[in-house]
């Protein structure tokens, strides 16, 4: 069964998806090894997608739950998330194979578009028309 996507997820979605570009395209030039930034970057991006996906999905959840048992719940769900981030730039720690601090970058895309959010719901809600 196809499940229709949120309009705010996909708005989310499509905010890190541009500050992946956004700083695949300035920050790129300034690092002496462009591969493993490139890398850490898109992964960063990637864990920031599924983590809004996460979010979305929880938060759905919660609202069919107590208050008490929401706000466990929010929390457990909230610690799992920042136990994925933590296990992602710990394996880039260990494997050597991108840029942590290029990952970190790209999981902060989340909090970026969160911020654009409001912003890309007018243009792209103008397109739709």
């Amino acid at each position: 069964m196809k499940r229709k996507i949120n309009e705010t997820l996909l708005e989310l979605m499509i905010g890190i998806f541009l500050w992946g570009i956004f700083w695949q395209m300035a920050g790129v030039w300034f690092v002496p090894d462009k591969a493993g930034c490139s890398l850490g970057l898109w992964i960063g991006v990637v864990t920031a997608v599924l983590c809004a996906v996460h979010m979305y999905r929880s938060l759905d959840r919660a609202l069919d739950l107590s208050e008490k048992d929401a706000q466990k719940y929010m929390t457990s769900r909230s610690m799992m998330r920042y136990g994925l981030i933590i296990a992602v730039l710990l394996l880039l720690m260990i494997t050597e194979e991108g840029n942590p601090l290029c990952c970190f970058l790209g999981v902060m895309g989340l909090k970026a578009a969160a911020y654009l959010q409001p912003l890309l719901h007018r243009v792209l809600g103008k397109r739709r028309r």
